[in-house]
């Protein structure tokens, strides 16, 4: 079983997003291990690149801090070597930066040294599955996960592409448009885990979670996990804006998770459901 099976083996994952080196290198190091210490099960770190399609302006700004703060694939993992953290990492970024990287072309290169730094998985989402074979076979090769997102809007011959390549978890967007915190909750969450009910896989819900009571919501519709990404990084921006410390900003986020991860496990109590044995 891998490490990302096992995350969500014992009930509700919670898997907070941040950005890498935002603001900073050292500031964002600590960031990442509050989110351990209040209950991360997975955690999402974004690589910074200068077109992130799929985000909205509370990660496209903390985007363009990370990579004006010195940020590059190479300083990433080292970024991932130097976490003190026992979760599974899963890089999040965009193909062109995993194609790019070596000499040789192609993604196996980028692979191979995410997996030597430390990464388990990749959430790629400018990748469509119809062209993520190459990938696959370097996660694959390297011992990587690679997950993909469902929108609400995916059914029939590509629902059934993505759900062949997926690996570690799917990814299911709880609306349509980019990331962002919102203070509703869209109701097509419980629809769009209905499409994916029948494979095998963890499904955990993101785009727009924001309170503990949104995670306990996704959980009880049917999800396996919570992704948060934008409650997340407003935390870090406005302690960008305040001028605090970054031990004040990191206590922030350990309570924010606590939050958000005893609302996953409040659904999962009231709603008793075997969990799919993981391979």
């Amino acid at each position: 079983m891998s490490r990302i099976a096992e995350a969500f083996a014992d009930g509700p994952a919670f898997v907070p997003y941040l950005a890498a080196g935002d603001p900073d290198y050292e500031s964002s190091l600590a960031y990442v291990e509050a989110l351990e210490r209040g209950g991360a099960d997975v955690i999402e770190l974004g690589l910074p690149f200068s077109e992130p399609i799929a985000e909205g302006p509370t990660i496209q700004s903390a985007i363009v801090r990370a990579l004006e703060a010195g940020m590059t694939p190479t300083r990433y993992f080292e970024f991932v070597e130097d976490l003190a953290v026992d979760v599974p990492l899963v890089c999040m970024t965009y193909y062109n930066l995993i194609y790019q990287f070596g000499e040789g072309g192609g993604p196996d290169d980028f692979v191979r040294r995410a997996a030597e730094a430390g990464i388990d998985g990749f959430v790629v989402p400018d990748l469509p599955a119809e062209e993520a074979e190459p990938l696959r076979e370097a996660c694959d090769e390297h011992g990587c996960e690679l997950v993909f997102i469902v929108a609400p809007t995916t059914r029939g011959e590509r629902l059934e592409r993505i759900m062949s390549q997926v690996s570690g978890y799917v990814y299911v967007q709880a609306r349509l448009g980019t990331t962002g915190a919102r203070t509703d909750l869209s109701d097509r969450a419980a629809e769009s885990l209905e499409r994916v009910a029948e494979w095998d896989v963890p499904k955990a819900v993101g785009f727009g979670i924001s309170t503990g009571e949104h995670a306990q919501r996704v959980v009880e519709a049917g999800a396996d996990g919570v992704i948060v990404g934008s409650a997340l990084v407003d935390i870090v921006a406005q302690g960008v804006e305040r001028g605090d410390p970054a031990v004040t900003v990191a206590s922030r986020l350990e309570g924010k998770a606590r939050e958000l991860k005893a609302g996953a496990l409040r659904g999962a109590s009231g709603n008793e459901r075997p969990h799919p044995e993981r391979t």
